[in-house]
């Protein structure tokens, strides 16, 4: 996709009727987990796969999975790739338990540690409720559960409330608003649309993000969202 396109007014228009049926769009799998985000160059954790799951060939060590992902978890890095970092990460924590648990209390501690200090970092809630919300959807799950007294770090942790929570420090983030259409993508209705539009207004001027909310899910047909509604909307106008 390039920049003309993005900035193309037909792009535009099928972009805006994407995002706003972003819930009535068949998706196959979780949003957090199956949809892979674009963040062009930027650092990330090692990803070798061409789709969004492990493809069985990674050699990368989970023990560095904690530190290596604090460390992206920087001050500067863009919230798109912190998106990208999390969900990477909880692929690969589903193979280890221990980081899991570590990961998410490292985050939590460093949210509360800078809220007791009297400086609330609306990054470090974001981090702590996307990966909540991300393990959810790939952890302790009863369909991939190696036993049954397998539990999810997150349980019970409202990791939505914590990333509006990041959104109300932010004051204005379009990508904030990306992720919490993503998290809020079967419900509730009225606060996904309320995202979606405001992700759709910081898209004008965010290439990146307009790609992300164009992009395609995973799904038995390979095809991006605007595609998939593009024909729809014109399969209805061929009707009246």
């Amino acid at each position: 996709m390039t920049l003309q396109q993005i900035r193309s007014p037909r792009f535009a228009i099928i972009l805006v009727v994407a995002v706003l049926c972003f819930a009535n769009v068949a998706q196959a799998g979780p949003p957090l987990i199956c949809h892979t985000i674009e963040i062009g160059q930027a650092k990330s954790l090692p990803w070798i796969s061409h789709n969004w799951n492990l493809s069985g060939g990674e050699t990368y060590d989970t023990k560095n999975l904690v530190p290596d992902t604090l460390d992206i978890l920087a001050p500067g890095t863009p919230v798109l790739v912190r998106m990208e970092t999390l969900r990477r990460a909880t692929l690969y924590a589903r193979k280890d338990p221990l980081a899991a648990k570590e990961l998410l209390a490292r985050l939590h501690a460093r949210a509360t540690s800078a809220e007791s200090s009297g400086h609330s970092d609306a990054l470090a809630w974001f981090d702590v409720g996307y990966l909540a919300e991300t393990y959810k959807q790939w952890l302790g799950q009863s369909w991939m559960r190696v036993s049954n007294d397998e539990q999810n770090p997150a349980a019970g942790v409202d990791g939505y409330a914590l990333v509006k929570k990041a959104i109300g420090l932010r004051g204005s983030d379009p990508q904030m608003e990306f992720a919490a259409a993503l998290i809020t993508f079967s419900g509730p209705q009225e606060e996904h649309r309320q995202h979606s539009l405001k992700a759709i207004a910081g898209a004008k001027t965010d290439p990146l993000l307009a790609q992300n909310l164009a992009t395609h899910f995973n799904g038995p047909q390979s095809q991006t969202m605007s595609e998939m509604l593009a024909k729809e909307l014109n399969l209805k106008l061929a009707k009246n």
